[in-house]
């Protein structure tokens, strides 16, 4: 009878569901409000924890159990796809970590000595077999090999280097045994200044991104304002007023005003841009270059590494003499001790084309100077050398008599004590895909196109024509071309982007909105300097990275519209008592989920 009585009595059957139903809770509910205790004691009290807490406890609070655990539960199910969605966005760069080779062969006298590269002091030279990563950066002593560059660049089709040219760590060795003298330490290797540059790329946020998540700071508050208020008001305006029914809307006001999918959401587009970019070659140093990307009108271009190779190669030398075996070994003395890609471009031409005798012995090379833009200044043998361009023959008042070198390259122009002696006509190469880039951009709607340059007019106007390149501006010094970026900027208004490779352009990619180095072969300075980098060395991924950019900022704001449209519809349906708590939890939950999906679907698409 006793049993009997006890079963059948309603509060004993509404006890047992609440201890089900709380069973159920704890596992999905215990960690949300973990997170908004430990939130409540850093002094922010309004979170989505805080939200979800007061939602759920208080579906409990008026018997609504079943809809209690359903908020948790597929809030836990949202933050597992989240999880998993980032992690996905992830893969790609973490992947980097996995080129960094743990030991480096380095050569004692004949001996090999296996070594962690952290250890191995610039100067040293390092064997790397076949199927090994080049554990450090290094010029290549082997005459030939070929290297599978993907890790690095992100294009499968291997490389074939010559001997001297740059190796980068993180590059397989493809064939045979290689040698490589060391560069650069393990710490200022290549590969670790771009994991460093990723792991810092997270930090920087885009304004949109920012700007969402300060909207949520005060958007949280006043959303708990008006749910109070929608439980309370209707007290003192409506009859009969029934709490309970009140509560509940006040409840599912809460769960649909969650800004889960904006906060979770957003951040995770760009990084799926972010990944996007890095699987296609390009390093992008945070969130808010792509926002700004995106907005592009004027891009400028450096001519030499960026439009082209900067492999010049010798193409005619000419002595007013008639005879240039002299003339060919003061210029070889003169320049062997220069690192400039012109003077490394003569110098081996020289010595492939045996014009300096290796028998007699080379002239004594004193006081040489490098006249900035100009060339250089050296005595030799006690004789005056002067080797640069016809600027640098001008303002010495050398005449340029017998010189017939009109060709489109870049001219060396040879004097000795004030008396010209002849020249030799330098070219470079343009890059493979530099048309299909412009073409490429011009598609993007990039108004304008420019090309600077310290070449001269007519090298440069030559290059420019190619190109179909809009405005071009030669024969430009170091500061000059920081003066006509300048200008530049205010003759074109809007969003102004610089690509460049060298030293001399780190000026100019920080003035520019975003900069945007070669990074396979530039200077330190400039990948350090600028926004963007790309690894291939190619210009075409330019336009690769502005169309990431605009697939970004689409889905971005397509969640934006997602997330708030619903939300508004749902909240006015719950204001009305239209909407149940599974129905706010679609608005909320169902909502980031879809949300998550737009923004990994960057990471799908294909911007080759």
């Amino acid at each position: 009878m006793g049993l009997d009585y006890l079963f059948a009595n309603p509060w004993f059957g509404e006890s047992v569901r609440l201890l089900w139903y709380g069973i159920a809770y704890l596992p999905v509910g215990l960690p949300v409000l973990n997170q908004a205790w430990v939130h409540i004691r850093r002094g922010e009290f309004f979170t989505e924890f805080f939200l979800m807490g007061i939602a759920t406890i208080g579906a409990f609070a008026i018997g609504e159990y079943p809809e209690g655990v359903a908020v948790m539960l597929f809030y836990a199910v949202g933050e597992i796809f989240q999880q998993n969605a980032v992690h996905r966005a992830r893969a790609h760069i973490k992947a980097l970590l996995d080129v960094r080779s743990e030991t480096a062969h380095v050569k004692k006298g004949s001996a090999l000595v296996t070594v962690h590269p952290k250890s191995v002091q610039r100067g040293e030279i390092i064997q790397v077999k076949p199927g090994e990563r080049v554990p450090l950066d290094g010029n290549l002593l082997t005459k030939r090999a070929a290297f599978d560059t993907s890790a690095i660049t992100g294009e499968s089709k291997p490389r074939h280097f010559g001997t001297n040219e740059k190796v980068l760590a993180g590059m397989i060795n493809m064939n045979s045994v290689i040698e490589v003298e060391v560069t650069a330490s393990y710490e200022n290797s290549s590969i670790s200044r771009i994991l460093e540059l990723v792991q810092n790329a997270a930090s920087r946020k885009a304004k949109t991104e920012l700007f969402i998540r300060s909207f949520a700071k005060i958007y949280t508050p006043i959303v708990v304002l008006l749910a109070a208020l929608l439980v309370a008001v209707p007290f003192f305006v409506v009859s009969p007023y029934v709490f309970q029914d009140w509560l509940y809307r006040g409840l599912v006001f809460l769960v649909i005003s969650c800004p889960c999918a904006l906060v979770i959401s957003i951040p995770l587009g760009y990084f799926g841009g972010i990944g996007a970019a890095s699987r296609n070659g390009i390093l992008v140093k945070g969130s808010h270059c792509l926002d700004t990307l995106k907005n592009v009108t004027t891009m400028v271009f450096d001519k030499t590494g960026t439009l082209t190779r900067g492999n010049f190669s010798v193409q005619k030398v000419e002595s007013v003499n008639g005879s240039s075996d002299e003339l060919l070994n003061v210029v070889y003395a003169v320049e062997k001790q220069s690192t400039h890609p012109i003077a490394r471009a003569i110098v081996d031409y020289i010595g492939e084309m045996d014009r300096a005798d290796p028998m007699k012995p080379l002239p004594t090379v004193e006081g040489q100077r490098e006249i900035t833009g100009l060339g250089l200044q050296a005595i030799v043998d006690g004789k005056e050398v002067l080797l640069g361009s016809r600027k640098l023959m001008e303002e010495n008042r050398v005449p340029l008599n017998g010189t017939s070198v009109h060709d489109a390259g870049s001219v060396i122009h040879v004097a000795i004590n004030n008396t010209y002696e002849g020249s030799i006509l330098i070219s470079d190469e343009i890059r493979v895909d530099s048309i299909q880039a412009i073409e490429k951009l011009r598609i993007l709607g990039i108004k304008q196109i420019i090309m600077l340059s310290g070449d001269k007019r007519s090298v440069a106007r030559q290059i420019g024509r190619k190109l179909n390149i809009d405005h071009i501006y030669s024969e430009l010094l170091p500061e000059e071309k920081t003066t006509k970026f300048e200008e530049l900027k205010q003759k074109f208004p809007g969003t102004i982007a610089y690509a460049g490779d060298g030293i001399n352009d780190a000026p100019v990619l920080a003035l520019s909105d975003v900069g945007m180095a070669m990074g396979a072969m530039g200077s330190d300075v400039a990948i350090e300097t600028a926004d963007v980098v790309i690894q291939t060395d190619q210009p075409s991924k330019i336009a690769t990275v502005i169309s990431i950019a605009k697939a970004t900022r689409n889905v971005v704001w397509q969640n934006i519209g997602l997330a708030l449209g619903i939300k508004v519809l749902v909240l006015a349906l719950g204001a009305l008592g239209l909407a149940s708590l599974w129905g706010a939890v679609f608005a909320d939950v169902g909502v980031t989920m879809l949300a998550i999906l737009n923004a990994i679907r960057i990471q799908r698409m294909d911007f080759s």
